[in-house]
């Protein structure tokens, strides 16, 4: 791995190093071009001209040369200048005064560059011919101007390159930054959601143990009866509760077993009546929302023989789950933690699925559960 790590390392750097000697190429055409052209449009129709093209091949050789050599140091001092301020004088802190000192330094440097070479040219070549000073001091402000013009346009060339990295890291740390939030909200909901899941299991253990302690006491058998179909039930519990979702077909199988422990603890107080469409049953739900429904039914409404509680599972043609039950509520109402409704709400809200909607008229409690 430490081998394959290096070797990757070794790749990337090489492609740096390309394409930075690709940029280093493009600069120096770009310089030599402005000078041949630059150079041309400030006097186009000067005789020098034409006595240039019509001169030897080796003169037009040995002065390409030297425009050569003048446009890579010409490109490199600029280059220079440019990376000194962008460590000492970011274009982010002050862009006028960068701006400003950034010409001033480039004109002051293409100046200096024109004294050095022109102390060069002078020291190795001889015979070079004198000519009027006022056109010597013309051709030398021709060649100051060319120089700056250069300087400027590799600058400001230096400087797009300059903003235009900056702006891609820029986006792609905004990018990075936006995908790490995702990340911990995601990572924050499914804890929030393994928590849900979590309240499921005292919720359900708390009200059918107290059922079976009662049931002990009045008769062994029915007691030992009701733990067996417990069992079957909690097993079930277990399986299915750290699913995010589940088919409405298995929520009803364990929903019959759950409607076992109900009738044999309340009997003929409560009444069923289940009617989910076939197309229905193959559609998901929450993991034990019916469950948790029809016991916040029977928790918080009175279930006599007289007037027995009833409790309506069935499916609209709008893709809805409906736990409906008659509103008869207790006197003395018991404490309620909520965790029922709130539990399923939230997971509902968690998976980013519809929001189940409760309708509470005078004689009917309703909860409608979207289908997914």
């Amino acid at each position: 791995m430490n081998r394959i790590g290096k070797i990757r390392k070794k790749i990337t750097r090489n492609r740096k190093i390309i394409s930075t000697a690709k940029r280093r190429l493009v600069i120096w055409l770009v310089a030599i071009i402005t000078f041949y052209i630059f150079s041309y449009l400030i006097d186009p129709f000067d005789p020098a001209w034409m006595d240039y093209l019509n001169g030897p091949w080796q003169l037009m050789v040995e002065d390409f040369l030297w425009v050569i050599l003048f446009s890579v140091l010409l490109s490199e001092v600029s280059i220079f200048i440019d990376r000194t301020l962008n460590k000492l004088l970011p274009w982010s802190n002050r862009t006028v005064k960068r701006l400003l000192i950034q010409c001033v330094i480039q004109i002051v440097g293409s100046v200096l560059i024109i004294i050095i070479v022109n102390f060069i040219i002078e020291s190795t070549t001889e015979n070079l011919s004198k000519l009027d000073y006022r056109k010597e001091f013309t051709l030398l402000g021709q060649w100051v101007a060319t120089n700056i013009m250069i300087s400027l346009i590799i600058s400001a060339f230096n400087t797009v390159d300059y903003l235009l990295e900056n702006w891609k890291k820029t986006a792609e740390e905004a990018a990075q930054h936006k995908l790490r939030a995702s990340k911990h909200k995601q990572a924050a909901m499914a804890a929030e959601l393994q928590a849900l899941k979590l309240q499921i299991d005292p919720h359900f253990i708390f009200n059918n143990l107290s059922v079976l302690s009662e049931l002990i006491l009045e008769d062994q058998q029915l007691g030992y009866e009701y733990s067996e179909k417990f069992a079957r039930v909690y097993r079930y519990l277990l399986v299915n509760s750290g699913k995010d979702v589940i088919a409405v077909e298995e929520e009803l199988k364990f929903l019959e077993s759950y409607i076992f422990l109900i009738e044999k603890r309340i009997g003929d107080g409560v009444i069923f009546k289940i009617d989910v469409r076939e197309e229905h049953r193959k559609m998901h739900t929450v993991p034990l929302s019916l469950q948790l429904l029809v016991e916040n039914a029977i928790k918080h409404n009175q279930t006599s023989k007289t007037n027995p509680l009833e409790i309506e599972v069935y499916t609209l043609p709008t893709g809805e789950l409906v736990v409906a039950n008659t509103f008869l509520p207790l006197i003395n109402k018991p404490d309620s933690s909520g965790v029922g409704l709130r539990n399923i709400k939230a997971r509902y809200e968690i998976l980013g699925y519809g929001k189940p909607e409760i309708e509470k008229t005078e004689n009917k409690f309703i909860v409608k559960l979207p289908l997914i």
